[in-house]
């Protein structure tokens, strides 16, 4: 049986307080919300939920959905990207890892055959989304990222700290990562380490590392010292179904697999409307009809035929080869005094 002091907490809509309790007095397990069986089928949720979604990204920077991604939807496409996994793997200090060889960053085939729309354009996560960024936020960036099972060569092994986040940027919400865990993530099997609430305060000056680095964004450790007196930080259980929306600022860590199983998390980011990050997805052209027929988020995609996307999807960029800024334009815009 799992702990209780694992399990990520499910709250009830509650009156907005006058005045925010001190840090010290909040949990560092993340908000849940279990959608009623009305919501699931509507693919929205109620108002209630909806504001609790908002306000635990407020607070908290993150937020946990369950039980809106079929299993048997999971089950099919985590068949396949293990298979690609062990692949990747196998390419050793070639591997698309980030910090260390056990968590390897991997795109999902973006083929029609293994692409569902209710993974990876989810509703419910694109409803908090668009009410959290704007209308129509602009999805830019899909991959994921797995944590193998541990090696003689290569024993379980953590991440630093950090924040995706290791540029300049605005100090207030404009991109939202969206993972999809297709099995259960427990603390065994290498579920995220978060820092609820280090959204709102994750500037350049207490990170390492510049962006580039295959190591960038690091925490550095007074920083991360002073962060655990005032709000420790959890590894949730997130189960199986859910999904989890995380500001791109806030600090959390890769933790290593201590199991037999290959445990892969999707991550696809919403970026505000406004926010003018110039990168495409890469998508194989027979998904054109069903991308063009969503009509809640802007896709920025470059097509390619079938026989590219199959030779090439597993050799994509990683880490930061991705820019996640506006293209240089991070500078703020001009305002005109009134």
């Amino acid at each position: 049986m799992l702990s209780i002091s694992r399990l990520i907490t499910t709250r009830k809509a509650l009156p907005l307080p006058r005045t925010v309790r001190s840090l010290s007095t909040l949990s560092s397990y993340p908000n849940a919300i279990k959608p009623s069986k009305a919501e699931v089928q509507n693919s929205q949720l109620s108002p209630e939920n909806l504001e609790i979604a908002i306000r635990s990204l407020y607070h908290d920077g993150l937020v946990v959905v369950n039980d809106v991604v079929p299993h048997d939807m999971l089950d099919r496409l985590n068949e396949k990207m293990i298979q690609d996994a062990h692949t990747l793997f196998a390419r050793k200090e070639n591997s698309p890892f980030n910090y260390n060889p056990n968590n390897i960053q991997q795109d999902a085939p973006p083929l029609q055959e293994y692409f569902e729309p209710q993974i990876f354009m989810n509703s419910i996560a694109t409803q908090i989304t668009s009410t959290a960024l704007g209308p129509k936020p602009k999805w830019t960036f899909c991959s994921g990222n797995t944590a193998m099972p541990p090696t003689p060569e290569f024993p379980p092994e953590s991440q630093p700290v950090h924040s995706d986040a290791d540029f300049h940027h605005p100090d207030h919400p404009f991109a939202l990562v969206i993972n999809v865990p297709l099995i259960t993530m427990t603390p065994e099997n290498g579920s995220t380490e978060v820092w609820l609430g280090t959204h709102q305060d994750t500037g350049l000056h207490m990170q390492e590392g510049l962006h580039g680095e295959r190591a960038s964004g690091r925490i550095k450790t007074d920083e991360l010292e002073k962060r655990r007196a005032v709000r420790s930080p959890c590894q949730p259980v997130v189960p199986k179904g859910s999904v989890v929306l995380r500001d791109l600022r806030l600090w959390h860590a890769g933790i290593g697999n201590k199991t037999d199983s290959v445990r892969v998390m999707l991550a696809m980011i919403h970026f505000a409307p406004w926010y003018r990050n110039p990168m495409k997805l890469q998508f194989c052209e027979d998904l054109k009809t069903t991308l063009e027929q969503q009509e809640h988020l802007e896709i920025l995609v470059e097509w390619e035929s079938k026989e590219n996307i199959t030779q090439q999807y597993l050799n994509r960029a990683f880490g930061n080869a991705y820019d996640f800024s506006q293209g240089g334009q991070e500078k703020k815009a001009d305002i005109e005094d009134i």
